[in-house]
């Protein structure tokens, strides 16, 4: 461990840093005085000064950081911002639910931070406000990744910042900057996610919501979260403007947000074009949307065919962008229909988006090179390299992406043994941990989307809150911490 005491003179900084954001709920609770600003202010406090003292004692062993250093802080940070996004919560447990404890707030705190949207918390109405606000916004920080926004925010991190991005940032292209500087890469990218939450905080204001609601979905909308201040989320709503809002917004952020600054920056939308992710992703989300709502509509689930198409496609984006959202029980569709959206959601979402699972340029490369092995049957000297765009996949990425496809299956197989070993039943498990592996949210049978997870005992939800942030993390940057060769010189 010594070797890692250059690094917390960053992680003290940043503990720092984001024990700021907690003033945000405190103030909000002084003006609505719903009696948690003390909660807030009370973990504010501790964090920073832990934080202080951490940076003040460790400033003599500051230094630049390298690989190994920069996976280390990305794994400390999102463990450590967990816990501090929990407190608050567990402090104020009275207000929350009988039965809510310590791993009940930890999960719901992973789930807010990794954008996955599960919840253990019957009565979201009932809340008191300041703490749903919470909810929300430590769901939009997760979004763009705290520690992007570490990077953006302090330029004290300077050197070590390239180090950090690479264990942070999702897919496997992580050496392709924007700018020069990955500080002002990270600040491009939040002018972005900031900008495109405003408009459509305001889109939802002016489709019906409150202000407190549209800001709340907003945060949860742009980072492909799926909180809700509504008890049963869109199907309390219930309004086709505001389910065509959270279309809108869900499908641009499951695109690459670099994508975004690209055209933004060229003034050209022939940069979507460009990118091998951004029309595989809407042809197959929008086209799989089209598809489900088709087969409702025939199958006598909904009277209309506009009915159909307004639940079909709403369900389809929430669960493939893994939003996870429900504007209906989808549980109750013909069970084929479930399953297709879950599996969209594994892999659906473009790298560089506020999505999870395994993003489709993984599964694009790992298609086209089954289809190149295929060939190379008929041709064994041939030479056939996988290209994107034009552009020759190096071999040590092809192998990387089916190396990633072979952990996942054995994480989301290991997680499931567990969960039933725990006492559930095979659907459960299993979906519960598929769902939480890629960040989606809701799974089926007990926790299906008019369910949540707080029917889980403790252990099931921790095993489920470890499954959250190797999923988030993309693994390797999780698991390599668990190999003796990390911690050897």
């Amino acid at each position: 461990m010594l070797r890692f005491l250059n690094v917390f003179h960053s992680l003290g900084l940043i503990w720092m840093a984001i024990s700021l954001t907690l003033l945000f709920p405190a103030a909000f609770s002084y003006f609505e005085a719903d009696g948690m600003m003390h909660y807030f202010l009370d973990t504010c406090s501790g964090t920073f000064a832990i934080g202080a003292v951490v940076a003040l004692v460790t400033r003599p062993f500051k230094s630049e950081l390298r690989v190994r250093e920069g996976l280390f802080i990305v794994v400390v940070v999102w463990t450590s911002f967990v816990l501090m996004a929990a407190t608050p919560m567990y402090l104020a447990r009275t207000h929350i639910a009988p039965n809510f404890d310590f791993s009940h707030a930890m999960f719901e705190a992973m789930s807010g931070l990794t954008t996955t949207g599960s919840s253990v918390i019957d009565n979201v109405r009932g809340l008191p406000l300041s703490i749903n606000l919470w909810r929300h916004t430590i769901i939009w920080m997760g979004g763009m990744g705290i520690l992007l926004l570490a990077v953006a925010i302090l330029p004290l991190l300077g050197v070590g910042g390239n180090q950090i991005m690479k264990g942070e940032m999702p897919g496997p292209f992580k050496e392709e900057k924007l700018t020069p500087r990955i500080a002002n890469t990270a600040k491009a990218l939040y002018v972005i996610y900031i900008s495109a939450s405003f408009l459509c905080f305001l889109c939802y204001h002016f489709a019906g919501l409150s202000w407190f609601d549209a800001w709340c979905h907003a945060a949860s909308t742009l980072s492909l979260g799926g909180f809700s201040t509504f008890n049963s989320g869109f199907i309390d709503i219930n309004s086709p403007w505001v389910d065509l809002v959270a279309v809108v917004f869900m499908l641009f952020a499951g695109i690459n947000f670099a994508t975004h600054f690209r055209v933004i920056q060229r003034r050209s939308f022939k940069y979507y074009l460009y990118c091998p992710e951004a029309i595989p992703f809407l042809v197959v989300v929008v086209g799989s949307g089209t598809l489900i709502s088709i087969f409702l509509y025939v199958g006598n689930d909904y009277s209309s065919l506009l009915e159909a198409f307004r639940y079909g496609i709403f369900n389809t984006v929430a669960l493939a962008t893994t939003t996870g959202f429900s504007s209906a029980d989808y549980t109750v569709w013909p069970l084929f229909l479930a399953l297709w959206m879950l599996v969209l959601g594994s892999f659906s979402t473009s790298a560089g988006s506020t999505g999870g699972g395994v993003k489709l340029i993984r599964m694009i490369i790992l298609v086209r090179q089954i289809k190149i092995e295929l060939r190379r049957l008929l041709h064994p000297h041939g030479i056939f390299p996988v290209r994107l765009k034009g552009r020759v996949v190096p071999p040590k990425i092809i192998m990387s992406v089916l190396i990633y496809f072979v952990i996942y299956a054995c994480v989301v197989l290991v997680m499931t043994t567990l969960m039933t070993i725990s006492g559930l039943d095979l659907t459960t498990a299993f979906s519960a941990v598929f769902s939480c592996q890629a960040n989606i949210g809701p799974g089926l049978n007990l926790v299906g989307p008019a369910n949540n997870y707080g029917v889980l005992n403790d252990i099931q939800l921790w095993i489920l809150t470890a499954t959250m942030l190797i999923g988030r993390l993309e693994m390797y940057t999780v698991l390599i911490l668990f190999t003796p060769w990390f911690w050897r010189s």
